[in-house]
């Protein structure tokens, strides 16, 4: 059975924040390209079955090389994540699993091409993907759960079948996509739900009230744990989704235009223009104010006012 919600509706204790030049409210969107799929980072925690733990590798020399030209570990970045038990940050890549911890990214865990990531709780992740070098695991991987903030993995289901590269989780179970979209309930046993068009990203609110679903048509919205959804009236056309509590949820276009909702997705209003994105995550503070954290091409960018400014993130 899968229970609460925690990651990213913890309240936060912020970091001081350097001054730069905060970008303009966002101009409509233009069409968009063929998608990628992204993930956003949501919060469960999930009683895994057991299987033999995937334990840590060496780092590859070559990956960290890649990181270093773009200010990035990877220059490929899937997700990122709070960890609500000491508010480090985690960037999900195509080269593993990195923490930012101790102020600079270091690889966590065993080498795993993070396609889907979702930070779950304390120190609890869940993820699918490819296995990297010395890594042994079926390809795809499946869905994957981490006890220990990403420094070992253990296969829970759909190894060898599912590479799911939409992936949320909900205090009612998982929702996640590969050639279909589908849930479960237990880490196990999965079932398919219909949807629309097909989910390039997905989003399940802290109190799993309300699932978005990222889509080539514009946004979804469902009130039913996915078994039914409705198009969002004059959304734009986002790409990445995430949510700060209940009822504010963050988004961006495939140009880098910001959106905020404050009524569980229901409308939409531009905020900053930060470029194209690659990973997405929100939370509200105990202040009130939402805090974003977006993965551009090169860099982390901050806003600590809702994506109305940002600025270059602070370890």
């Amino acid at each position: 059975m899968i229970t609460h919600p925690a990651g990213r509706t913890a309240p936060g204790t912020g970091r001081n924040k350097p001054a730069g030049p905060a970008p303009t409210s966002a101009p409509r969107p233009s069409p968009r390209p063929p998608s990628r799929a992204f993930v956003t980072a949501a919060t469960i925690l999930l009683l895994a079955g057991c299987s033999a733990p995937v334990a840590s590798t060496p780092a590859s020399p070559a990956a960290t090389a890649q990181g270093a030209s773009s200010g990035l570990p990877s220059p490929h970045v899937h997700g990122i994540a709070i960890d609500p038990a000491d508010d480090t940050v985690y960037l999900a890549t195509h080269d593993g699993l990195f923490s930012y911890g101790t102020g600079t990214p270091t690889r966590v865990g065993p080498i795993i091409d993070l396609m889907g990531f979702a930070a779950a709780g304390p120190t609890t992740f869940y993820a699918s993907g490819h296995p990297g070098p010395g890594t042994a695991l079926p390809n795809p991987v499946g869905l994957l759960t981490s006890a220990d903030a990403g420094r070992t993995w253990q296969p829970l289901s759909r190894q060898g079948e599912s590479d799911f590269h939409a992936l949320t989780a909900a205090p009612f179970g998982v929702i996640a996509a590969d050639r279909a979209l589908r849930i479960t309930e237990d880490g196990r046993s999965w079932r398919e739900l219909l949807i629309p068009q097909p989910a390039i990203a997905l989003a399940a609110a802290p109190d799993g009230g309300t699932i978005l679903a990222a889509t080539d048509a514009g946004p979804l919205r469902s009130t039913t744990r996915g078994d039914t959804w409705a198009p969002v009236d004059g959304a734009p056309p986002l790409q990445l989704l995430a949510w700060a509590d209940a009822d504010t949820a963050v988004g961006t276009t495939y140009d880098g235009a910001v959106h905020i909702s404050d009524d569980a997705g229901r409308s939409w209003s531009p905020r900053a223009r930060v470029g194209p994105a690659q990973a997405i995550t929100a939370r509200a503070g105990a202040d009130g104010n939402v805090r974003v954290l977006i993965v551009t091409r090169s860099e982390i960018l901050e806003s600590a006012d809702g994506g109305v400014t940002f600025h270059p993130w602070v370890p």
